[in-house]
This record gives structure tokens, C-alpha cells and sequence, in this order.
């Protein structure tokens, strides 16, 4: 199963401290702000979460899986995630 923004909503809106409309402007309201971030090149870091970061990519050579022909792999700009610690350990608990 995912998590969806709804179920973060529905979670947030069980811990009765906002209406389930509130919770949902919260929610899209946070992640309007992370994408925002994003798109002016900043970093979003959440504490025992992790770092959302944009890397932007050089042309390079690459080849065609199916055919093996070579082709130019254009410049790009893509988003990339790193955990923290602590999901890691969270995830994957008593190793490092």
C-alpha cells in the first residue's frame, strides 16, 4: 500500500487538532512549499527524514537497451533523495 497525501490527511485529521479541510490545507500547503524550494534550486531537508535535493545532469553517451545502439542522453535536471540515519535504521533496523 502507499502513503497518499489523503491517508497523511486522514492521520493528521484523527489526532483531533484540525477539521479534515484544515488538515487537507496543511498537507498540500507543505508540499507546495517542498516543490517550490525544489524548482529555486534549494534543498529540503527534513530532520530524521531525509534531504530532497535537484542535481542537474550533463549530456553523456548512453546506448539503446533493446538495440545496443549508441545515442546522446540530453541534460537534465532531476531530483534526489538521501535518507537520514534514522529511517535508515528505522528501515532497516540493527545494521549499518
Amino acid at each position: 500500500m502507499s502513503l497518499t497525501k489523503a491517508h497523511i490527511t486522514d492521520n493528521l485529521f484523527s489526532k483531533n487538532l484540525f477539521t479534515k479541510t484544515e488538515c487537507a490545507h496543511i498537507v498540500d500547503t507543505v508540499f507546495e512549499l517542498m516543490k517550490q524550494a525544489l524548482a529555486d534550486g534549494d534543498e529540503v531537508m527534513i530532520s530524521g527524514f531525509g534531504k530532497f535535493q535537484v542535481r542537474r545532469k550533463t549530456r553523456r553517451r548512453g546506448r539503446n537497451p533493446h538495440s545496443g545502439a549508441p545515442l546522446d542522453i540530453a541534460p537534465r535536471t532531476v531530483v534526489t533523495f538521501k535518507c537520514s540515519g534514522v529511517l535508515k535504521e528505522k528501515v532497516n533496523p540493527g545494521r549499518k
